[in-house]
């Protein structure tokens, strides 16, 4: 496997030098952004993403929104599996980091000494973006673009191999959708429990959405009662 980084013909290694010489020509100001970027900036993006989609779920408070929250949380659950499968696998494949073998590239992170395929970055991204697609599909295609964008940015910073990227899409997309059946029937009961707790509630529906499709109470609200019978009618 190792043995498909090491001619220049490839067209894995050609669209390597083709999106990394991007980064040749870019202002040294766009280079430390894209690294920031890269290496940061859309992690924080999806962790924020899946705040936004949690948020908007509790605040609707439907019937769904204990399978949905079970969802979300899967999420993240799924990015942590699909990172410790990719150990053995990054183990087994040996793929040394582009700069390694090939010349040229300009290189915009340092420190990057462990192998090369598949990229952590781009399995957590896509699995959280899928993740979120079986909860909301309108944050889901969100979070697919952005896995998308954290890819192009792994190859233009010159520590991955397109197909390292291609990998991770792969590697995140499977665990978030093979493992999901197991992980609803797991979590929702779960959810459900933290649903009706009079603490924790809040977590799965805001505290202005009743349970059976009423308000609930809100502090300084007036309630209005139904009129108790006259017993001494």
């Amino acid at each position: 496997m190792a043995g498909l980084a090491e001619s220049g013909s490839n067209p894995d290694v050609d669209l390597l030098y083709d999106i990394n010489g991007l980064a040749k020509n870019a202002p040294h100001w766009f280079d430390r952004g894209m690294e920031f970027v890269g290496e940061y900036g859309l992690l924080l993006a999806m962790v924020l993403l899946v705040l936004w989609c949690w948020w908007t779920v509790r605040r609707r408070g439907d019937e769904n929104a204990a399978p949905s929250v079970a969802a979300l949380v899967w999420a993240p659950l799924a990015a942590g599996v699909a990172v410790l499968v990719n150990v053995p696998i990054r183990g087994f494949v040996e793929r040394p980091r582009p700069f390694v073998d090939h010349q040229g590239l300009d290189v915009l992170v340092g420190g990057k000494t462990d192998f090369s395929f598949v990229s952590d970055h781009a399995t957590l991204t896509m699995a959280i973006g899928v993740g979120l697609f079986v909860a909301n599909r309108r944050f889901g295609l969100v979070g697919i673009g952005i896995a998308l964008l954290e890819g192009f940015c792994r190859v233009y910073m010159g520590v991955h191999y397109p197909t390292d990227v291609i990998g991770g899409f792969a590697l995140g997309t499977a665990v978030a959708l093979l493992l999901s059946p197991l992980a609803m029937a797991l979590l929702t009961p779960v959810m459900k429990a933290v649903e009706h707790s009079p603490r924790a509630g809040w977590l799965i529906r805001a505290r202005s959405v009743g349970r059976a499709g009423q308000e609930a109470l809100i502090p300084g609200a007036r309630v209005e009662r139904p009129e108790e019978p006259d017993l001494a009618a």
